[in-house]
């Protein structure tokens, strides 16, 4: 007898969110950026405008090219599945809320000339959260030191040395939310 094979829905925060921001990107190509730029890019804009909020959300959606989004998607369809099968969809949607409205708040105060658009902070927040999947209470793996030393580390470099119109901060940013999620989802 022949084993069927089906295709299944497995990570569908991860699958949602991925085609979401497919959606947007297309949306983003169509309008000629003017989709992206209104509701997928967080900037200094008027606290009193509701649109303000709403993009402090979703700036994660939007990206800036095919490049830019599949950089993005490839870890975050690689990453995503394994933490909201570990953790729980609730708990990965609560990951890339928290990522995007933190790197959002930071942007704003700090530089508030630079626009914002792209889920490279999701994906930092993923690869710390990651490296403690093995985490045992009273213990840090190597593994999150090294990922920690070694993406936390080139980020910070390059935002010190390096002028390209990537946001190191929302790299690191998302670093720092995924590492305290990993490590308190993984506490006794």
């Amino acid at each position: 007898m022949k084993k069927k094979f089906r295709v299944t829905f497995n990570a569908p925060v991860v699958l949602s969110f991925a085609i979401a921001s497919l959606a947007v990107l297309i949306l983003g190509y169509i309008s000629l950026g003017k989709i992206t730029e209104w509701l997928f890019m967080t900037r200094h804009t008027s606290l009193l405008s509701p649109l303000t909020y709403i993009r402090f959300f979703t700036h994660v959606l939007g990206h800036n090219g095919w490049e830019h989004f599949i950089g993005n998607m490839s870890y975050i369809l690689l990453l995503g599945p394994m933490l909201e099968e570990k953790y729980s969809s609730k708990k990965v949607v609560s990951v890339i809320l928290v990522t995007a409205l933190v790197t959002a708040l930071i942007n704003y105060i700090l530089f508030p000339q630079i626009a914002v658009c792209g889920a490279s902070g999701v994906v930092f927040a993923f690869i710390l959260m990651t490296s403690f999947t093995s985490f045992k209470d009273g213990e840090i793996p190597v593994s999150f030191i090294l990922v920690a030393v070694i993406f936390l580390g080139k980020e910070i470099f390059d935002g010190i040395f390096v002028q390209d119109d990537i946001s190191n901060l929302s790299h690191i940013l998302g670093g720092i939310v995924g590492g305290c999620f990993g490590y308190a989802l993984n506490r006794k």
